[in-house]
């Protein structure tokens, strides 16, 4: 969401998001599919299951966010959460070379594969307080809700499964994915679509976020780079006429910034440009060696972010020619371009049936179901054309990404686990 921005655009982007909120409907078909299912014997017994295990839920839930998991370090917690795979029954366990941690419960027939996933890694650096903080019945520690929640949902669909019974058509499997945060660029889900992962999948279901309405079939695109411009340096007095690496820098974001103000604000799929990072230099009165910037680009549509990282680029090499040529004396600047992450982008049609199941789902447990666009570990099957949604953990949760960060069951956060097992069953098929 946009926090500070004015006028047309403002009344834009206000547009956009009415248009999204709109709440949908499945078609009859789905309904029915969806209650014929849900009141099956053994699901209806793995629906209770899950209300039963609720303070074993919140047990699961405060034990892993008290593992800390900084971007790319995720191993302790992953050995954990193995464990507790592997203590529900499922089949088998193990780690890929990646680092995510996979159950698999076989099923009868093994046609397809069906995922549910939640990913183990945090924001927060080593070293940082993870320790739950009790006020009252909320949870506060950082990645105490993203996404820490849905790996105790996920482990607990699968407890669900097999107090229940269930035997199902296709496999499933259970997954604590690594890497989905920033520079972690879904380095865990892109590894399970890669030709080490655990063979073909058919249908993903991400768990990320609590809103139990918000259901995302359309996956928010990316690129990210960090460019560093690079010279000689010198002092500011006894070196002056040098290339500086900041002049050309500045230059590049002003041009950047103009042109992709105006792709912007055209008609079509919204795009977004943002430089998040600066750094370079060592004094005040030194002309400096490096500059740098991170910056991040996003749109649904991969022609619009292309457009917009060919801006980027193309700024990029005319603050560079400018530069040199002003240039008084000297080795000329060079400049490094690094791809630092790339979020494939990817829109799925509504109608499929996995997107409808997913939003009849939700409708039966009385939510009110709207489609969206997100950046999340759904974005890599929803680029290769695998059925995909990213759906929410439930409770209540605020102060993402920040030391604050909070967690409350406001009284349903259940639904939102029973939902994560009425969607992964409909799409398994329950054996007769």
């Amino acid at each position: 969401m946009l926090l500070s921005i004015t006028g047309t655009t403002l009344k834009l982007y206000a547009q956009e998001d009415a248009a999204d909120k709109k709440i949908v409907v499945a078609g009859k078909q789905y309904t029915q599919e969806v209650n014929t299912l849900a009141n099956k014997a053994p699901v209806k017994k793995a629906l209770q299951a899950i209300v039963d295990l609720q303070p074993q839920t919140l047990a699961d839930h405060i034990l892993l966010t008290e593992i800390p998991a900084p971007p790319y370090k995720e191993t302790i917690r992953a050995k954990k959460y193995a464990e507790l795979l592997k203590a529900a029954g499922a089949d088998s366990v193990w780690t890929d070379n990646a680092g995510n941690v996979i159950a698999k419960v076989k099923g009868k027939k093994g046609n397809k594969t069906v995922v549910l996933e939640g990913h183990m890694d945090t924001v927060f650096p080593e070293g940082t307080n993870v320790k739950i903080t009790h006020k009252g019945d909320t949870l506060y520690a950082p990645g105490v809700s993203d996404d820490t929640r849905a790996l105790a949902v996920v482990l607990t669909v699968l407890k669900a499964v097999k107090k229940a019974d269930i035997k199902t058509d296709a496999d499933m499997l259970f997954i604590g994915a690594v890497g989905e945060e920033g520079q972690g660029d879904l380095r865990g889900v892109k590894n399970l679509f890669s030709d080490k992962g655990p063979g073909k999948i058919d249908t993903y279901i991400a768990v990320d976020g609590t809103d139990i309405n918000m259901i995302v079939h359309r996956g928010l695109g990316s690129h990210r780079y960090r460019i560093t411009f690079k010279g000689p340096g010198g002092h500011s007095w006894g070196s002056f006429g040098l290339a500086n690496p900041h002049y050309a820098l500045a230059s590049a974001i002003h041009y950047w910034v103009l042109a992709a103000d105006q792709l912007s604000r055209e008609k079509g799929v919204r795009v977004s440009y943002n430089v998040g990072v600066t750094g370079g230099g060592t004094s005040v009165n030194s002309i400096p060696f490096e500059s740098w910037m991170e910056v991040d680009m996003r749109s649904e549509s991969p022609e619009r972010l292309a457009a917009v990282d060919k801006l980027l680029q193309d700024a990029v090499q005319k603050a560079l020619k400018e530069e040199n040529q002003l240039k008084r004396f000297g080795s000329d600047l060079t400049v490094d371009v690094k791809l630092i992450g790339d979020r494939p982008s990817g829109v799925e049609d509504p109608t499929i049936p996995f997107v409808q199941r997913a939003i009849a789902t939700a409708t039966f447990f009385h939510a009110a179901p709207i489609l969206g666009a997100e950046s999340t570990n759904a974005n890599i099957p929803i680029s290769k054309g695998v059925p995909a949604v990213t759906i929410g953990c439930g409770g209540a949760a605020g102060g993402f990404h920040s030391l604050g960060e909070w967690w409350l069951d406001d009284g349903k956060a259940y639904i939102a686990t029973q939902r994560a097992l009425l969607l992964l069953l409909a799409e398994a098929g329950v054996s007769k």
